[in-house]
Order: C-alpha cells, then sequence, then structure tokens
C-alpha cells in the first residue's frame, strides 16, 4: 500500500474518529475541521519519510489535538476551555462518533442540513462533493453548510449522546439521513452514471459506525441490512457500457453472496423485536436476494411484505412499488389498473418512475400508442443519464411516435 492509499484509507475510517475528539476539545466546528485537514496534510508531508504508523487514527488524532491546542493558546481561549480537556486520550470514546452524528442530526436542523452536515463532518466529503452530490451549486452548499453550523453554535447543541426520551427520535433522523444519501447514491438524480459509488459507499461507511455504536438498535440494524442486501446487486445494475440492466436481467451469480449473507444475518437479528420500516424494506429485498430467478421471485410475498409496510408507513413511493409487484404477480392488466390509481396522487405528479412502470405495463399489453406516451413522459421527468437511454431505447423499440 502506498503512502497515499495508506492517507485515504485512513480519512475513509478515521474521518469522523478524528474529528469527534477534536470538536470535544475545541468545542466549535470549524476551528476542529480545520485542524483535523491539517492532520491529514501533515500526514501526507511526514508519512513517505517517516512511515504509515501502526495506529494512523491514533497520530493524526494527536496531531489534530495539537493544532488545535495551539490555536486555543493563541487565542487566548485556552484558559477557558481548559477544564473541558481530556488530556491523555488519542482516540475518543464510542460516544463521541455517536454524538457527532446525532448533533448533525439534531431536530433543530432541517433535513436538508442534516444531510449536508452528516456527509461534510461525519462522512468526510468536501463542501463541492456535498455540492455535486445533491446537484447545487457549490457557494450554495457552503453556505447551508455554514449556516447550519452557526445554528449548532446559537443553540449551543452538544456534542453528546441525548438521554433516552430523546435518543430514539434522534436515531431515527439518523436512519433517515444514511438511508437518503444511499438511494441519492444508488440511482444519482442527475448526470452521466445510473449510481454515486461514493455516495453509496459513504451511506454504508455511515450505516455501519451507527451499527458499531448501537449494535443492540433494531432500526439500525435493520438499515444496514437493507442497504448490504440492496447494494448486493449493485455490480450488475448496468452491463459494460454503463447501460442500466432491469433486475430481470441481471446476472444473479455476480452478486455479492458476502454482502447477502451478511444482510440476512443482521435481519434476522432485526425481526426478533416489532419490525420496523427498515426491517419490512430489508425483507423485500432480501426476497429478491435469495431468489434464484426471476421467474422464480416469490410476488406474493413481496405484495404481502408491502402491504405491511404501508401499515407503517403510508408512503406514496410504497404504493407504487407495491402496485408494481401486483402486475407482476397478478398480470400487466392489474399492475396498470393499480398504477391508474395513484395518477392522482400529488406527491406522485413529477415522480418519473410512475410513467415508466405504467409504460412497461402498457407495452406488455400491446397498447404501443399509450406506451409511447408514458415512456415520452417518464423521459420529460428523468435527468439522469444512463435511465434516459435506457428509456429511449424501449421507447424506439415501440417503432411508433404515440
Amino acid at each position: 500500500m502506498t503512502v497515499t492509499e495508506a492517507v485515504e484509507r485512513a480519512h475513509r475510517d478515521e474521518w469522523a474518529r478524528v474529528l469527534a475528539v477534536t470538536v470535544r476539545l475545541t468545542r466549535d466546528l470549524d476551528l476542529a475541521e480545520e485542524c483535523v485537514q491539517d492532520a491529514f496534510a501533515q500526514a501526507l508531508r511526514t508519512w513517505p519519510e517517516a512511515g504509515v504508523p501502526d495506529r494512523p487514527g491514533a497520530w493524526l488524532t494527536t496531531v489534530a489535538r495539537n493544532r488545535a491546542l495551539d490555536r486555543l493558546r493563541r487565542e487566548a481561549a485556552f484558559r477557558r476551555v481548559l477544564p473541558q480537556l481530556v488530556t491523555d486520550e488519542v482516540a475518543p470514546p464510542a460516544d463521541d462518533r455517536l454524538g457527532l452524528i446525532l448533533m448533525c442530526c439534531h431536530p433543530a436542523l432541517s433535513r436538508d442540513a442534516q444531510v449536508a452536515l452528516t456527509l461534510r463532518l461525519v462522512g468526510g466529503l468536501s463542501t463541492a462533493e456535498v455540492a455535486r452530490a445533491y446537484l447545487v451549486p457549490e457557494p450554495t452548499m457552503a453556505a447551508r453548510i455554514t449556516r447550519a453550523k452557526r445554528k449548532i453554535a446559537a443553540a449551543r447543541i452538544p456534542l453528546r449522546v441525548p438521554g433516552p426520551d430523546a435518543l430514539p427520535a434522534r436515531v431515527a433522523a439518523a436512519c433517515e439521513v444514511v438511508h437518503l444519501v444511499f438511494t441519492t447514491g444508488h440511482t444519482a438524480p442527475g448526470g452521466a452514471e445510473l449510481t454515486r459509488p461514493d455516495l453509496v459507499g459513504g451511506a454504508l461507511t455511515l450505516a455501519r459506525m451507527l451499527h458499531l455504536l448501537l449494535p443492540r438498535d433494531p432500526e439500525v440494524t435493520a438499515l444496514l441490512a437493507l442497504l448490504l442486501l440492496t447494494d448486493a446487486r449493485g455490480g450488475t445494475r448496468t452491463d459494460g457500457e454503463g447501460r442500466l440492466v432491469l433486475l430481470a436481467d441481471q446476472d444473479r451469480s455476480r452478486w455479492d453472496r458476502e454482502r447477502i449473507a451478511e444482510g440476512t444475518a443482521l435481519l434476522g437479528e432485526a425481526l426478533r423485536r416489532p419490525p420496523s420500516r427498515w426491517a419490512v424494506q430489508a425483507a423485500i429485498a432480501a426476497v429478491h436476494a435469495e431468489a434464484p430467478t426471476w421467474a422464480a421471485t416469490d410476488w406474493t410475498e413481496i405484495c404481502g411484505l408491502y402491504d405491511a409496510l404501508l401499515a407503517l408507513w403510508p408512503n406514496p413511493v410504497v404504493r407504487l412499488n407495491r402496485a408494481v409487484a401486483v402486475g407482476f404477480r397478478d398480470g400487466p392488466a392489474a399492475g396498470l389498473a393499480a398504477l391508474d390509481a395513484l395518477l392522482s396522487e400529488p406527491a406522485l405528479a413529477g415522480y418519473g418512475y410512475l410513467a415508466a412502470a405504467r409504460a412497461d405495463f402498457l407495452r406488455r399489453l400491446g397498447r404501443r400508442a399509450e406506451a409511447a406516451l408514458a415512456y415520452e413522459e417518464a423521459l420529460a421527468l428523468t435527468a439522469n443519464e444512463a435511465e434516459r437511454a435506457f428509456l429511449t431505447r424501449s421507447l424506439g423499440a415501440l417503432g411508433c411516435n404515440g
């Protein structure tokens, strides 16, 4: 492993840990970030000659803490902060990292701010990377992150795990944020590629971190199971030229069986308690993952699981997914009828997957002109170029223009 690779790995594995202890020392997010960035820059300068330390995280934490102490002394804040310091610790306890995540997901912040801060502070993405992930200009994202930091400072939101009364809601918010990051990466809202592997990987890292810190929390366990079972199919969602491949046509021999086994085991743990929405979603993903072929998929079980999910989480997109499952269980006419019942749903008015699903069922029913119109509607609502290329090919295969 080269020094650059060692630093990149340390950034991926240790960023949140180093930042958490530095924030606890400085009580200043901007100062802590600056000191941690300095520590990684120092690693790039020092490790080529001195060698990669046995404990990179401890080395980085020590350098970041020393930078912070120097700054605090220079800014005449050392005496004020001194009673709060932890003198000899080079690696924070788990609560520091968990506190950092839960601080980013404080209910005083908007969901957009929670996502941006989690990616920036916990995931270690740069402001430019966060901006690209959510298709906004970098200055806009920088301003959003700055406002969130100021709100944390003004509201005196602490870097700690809240009490038992507030913890469930904060963990639930953290799960929502991690899932949103994952889904944004799983199918990118725009751009040339179907997926954003950096966001998918970042979400998995965050989910693993949450599970490490809260191993007995059934929602966290179920969320990690869901992400693993879904991402196990990630390598077959496009072909060698980057073209979208439907689930029905994917090479299941290439699915990641280790991730499927890990996700299934975690799902079993989560289901020992009353299931959360994450557990039911993971169960749906498990049915797909365990089916040896598309034809062997148990659509009756999937429809039943969607019914259970709707009882827990009555979401329009869940209704859409259930309607598609009905179509595969009972035939395209039944699926189309279920989808058409959702056409008046305001939340789905600009949702391209509704039009795409209708187009597919109309095509299967031989209603080619109507299918063409539905494909054209889906194209108008889709910004991801891989999806647009797939819809364009499907429209062209109909041999008509509506």
